[in-house]
């Protein structure tokens, strides 16, 4: 009798398990980093370099691990516009169209940089720069509208150390009024993409950086000036590792009611103690709602611009590092929406 009677609790324990409702948390974690931060409401893109969109090594992985790709460098002043009023956009639309034919979303990067431009905008002064710079963000946005998800207006305006300044470049010496004036083009030329503001060294609460991109996205909330989102660069290194106050960084962004986003992830380094600083990145935006997602800046170490450092999670065979296994393992850790 008591056989039977235990027969008949383990054919209810597994009834019962076969009628999970679908969703149930205890469901299968995802295989791949887009499909486990999908899991979370997130997404999990790369970096990509558009003529490598030939080689099956490359796109294997692309294709299966990410949902969101970001063009490198396609995208950039200098490769859009090589002449004034002249627009290249080749590069660009093949990984746009790879993005769209892949089921993938794609990150506009980057639109005015103090870096990548071409000659005959470094030699534009005051109110023809000004316009040059407005024509371009509204020719490149219109460009693509509708297939953006999310646009790096504006990249790295502001300088290193302890002053909190802004950067003293071409666009800045238009007026303080440059950064805006960018924002309100993008959002009249496509309405539907996310605004965003990015730079690097503005992961740690504690720097004077870190507080003027605050103060200028606080400033620009208040007046309705339209910025959806702050990129969060996050490139770690042994000497800049992970900051203690990550998730308080983002956590202040976003309850300023911006997204938050880690846009260009790399970890110089190798072994657990890579890692352990990139599941520490991933689990301080999974710790903060606001963070909607997570790109690496690239698809493999040989694929990086600092690829002497092995900073991805991909080694240049492609094959998965620990560090890879770290991420997934956090994002199928993390909370789900």
């Amino acid at each position: 009798m008591r056989k039977l009677w235990s027969a008949s609790l383990v054919t209810a324990s597994l009834i019962a398990s076969a009628v999970l409702p679908v969703g149930t948390a205890a469901a299968v974690p995802g295989t791949t980093l887009a499909s486990a931060a999908q899991l979370t409401g997130r997404y999990f893109g790369a970096a990509v370099q558009g003529y490598k969109l030939a080689a099956p090594a490359y796109t294997g992985i692309l294709d299966r691990e990410f949902d969101v790709v970001t063009p490198e460098n396609e995208m950039k002043l200098d490769a859009t516009e090589p002449q004034q009023g002249r627009f290249v956009f080749t590069a660009a639309d093949r990984i746009v169209d790879h993005a769209v034919q892949q089921g993938m979303r794609v990150r506009g990067h980057t639109l005015l940089w103090h870096a990548g431009q071409p000659s005959w905008l470094v030699n534009l002064r005051g109110a023809a720069l000004r316009q040059a710079m407005l024509d371009h963000v509204t020719q490149v946005v219109a460009h693509y509208r509708g297939k953006i998800l999310a646009w790096d207006v504006v990249d790295e305006a502001f300088a290193d150390g302890t002053t909190g300044a802004r950067r003293d470049s071409n666009f800045q010496r238009t007026g303080d009024d440059w950064i805006e004036a960018a924002f309100r083009a993008a959002r009249a030329a496509d309405p539907g993409a996310k605004l965003c503001y990015n730079d690097y060294g503005i992961e740690d609460w504690a720097q004077a950086k870190t507080q003027a991109v605050y103060r200028m996205v606080r400033d620009f909330r208040a007046r309705g000036v339209p910025i959806d989102c702050v990129g969060l660069q996050s490139h770690f290194d042994p000497n800049r590792p992970v900051p203690a106050d990550f998730t308080t960084t983002l956590r202040n962004f976003a309850a300023l009611g911006v997204d938050v986003q880690l846009t260009e992830l790399d970890v110089v380094g190798a072994g657990a103690t890579q890692a352990e600083d990139y599941r520490r990145a991933v689990t301080a935006c999974l710790a903060v709602s606001g963070c909607t997602g997570i790109t690496v800046w690239g698809v493999r170490d040989s694929d990086s611009w600092r690829s002497s450092g092995t900073p991805l999670l991909f080694d240049a065979n492609g094959a998965r590092k620990a560090a890879y296994t770290a991420v997934l393992d956090a994002l199928n850790g993390g909370a789900r929406p």
